[in-house]
């Protein structure tokens, strides 16, 4: 079986369209930017103000001024443009993100995403999610099953803070891919290796079952 995290990213990959504008959340989704199929035309957009983001550089390329918002260093494409974060947020909130591929820590059963703070925890701000889940024009989220203590992360409500209400297109974890419609879940696809009875056991939300249900491949 492909390594987890892996499995999610090329995934989550096959969300991406030729010509889209597309950002990507902090952690896991930053990793989508070394998949994208080669003759795409496609543009990654950083909330810190970077339209053009490349691949991760190898260690002859690194450049410490170069980040995007997790602060971890990136190359640029030809072409790319550099602003500030006023208007890299104007582009947000003006519906010109394509798409949004973010992190979770929780979604519910109608949508629901919580992937910004755990209360107790110290967190330096809320950071860009709450704009994109609101912005962008699709919400796609990649997050684990289940969390580190073996608890379902895919709920009938959230109990952490949340993000967005019914803001979630599509969910993809390390089990399956559900899509959600009208405050309803639906899976569509199961990952290689799992069971439908590994999905009932580790999911806590309720889920109907899509007409095209299949493994993916």
């Amino acid at each position: 079986m492909k390594d987890n995290r892996q499995k999610m990213v090329q995934r989550a990959v096959k969300e991406i369209k030729d010509g889209m504008n597309v950002n990507l959340g902090i952690g896991m989704p930053t990793l989508v930017a070394n998949e994208i199929p080669a003759g795409f035309q496609v543009l990654l957009q950083s909330e810190n103000g970077l339209l053009g983001i490349g691949p991760y550089p190898a260690e002859s390329q690194v450049d410490p001024d170069l980040i995007n918002a997790g602060k971890e260093t990136v190359t640029s494409i030809s072409g790319a443009s550099y602003f500030d974060s006023a208007e890299s947020f104007a582009m947000i909130r003006g519906g010109h993100i394509d798409l949004a591929i973010l992190g979770g820590m929780e979604v519910s059963e109608e949508g629901d995403l919580a992937n910004w703070m755990i209360p107790g925890k110290m967190v330096k701000g809320m950071g860009g999610a709450m704009d994109l889940v609101n912005g962008a024009k699709r919400i796609v989220v990649i997050m684990e099953h289940v969390n580190k203590y073996g608890e379902s992360k895919v709920k009938k409500a959230c109990s952490l803070p949340l993000t967005g209400k019914q803001v979630v297109h599509r969910l993809i974890t390390d089990l399956a891919v559900f899509d959600f419609s009208d405050g309803k879940m639906i899976l569509v696809e199961l990952q290689e290796g799992a069971t439908m009875e590994e999905v009932y056991e580790k999911t806590k939300a309720a889920f109907t079952l899509g007409q095209d249900l299949e493994i993916a491949k």
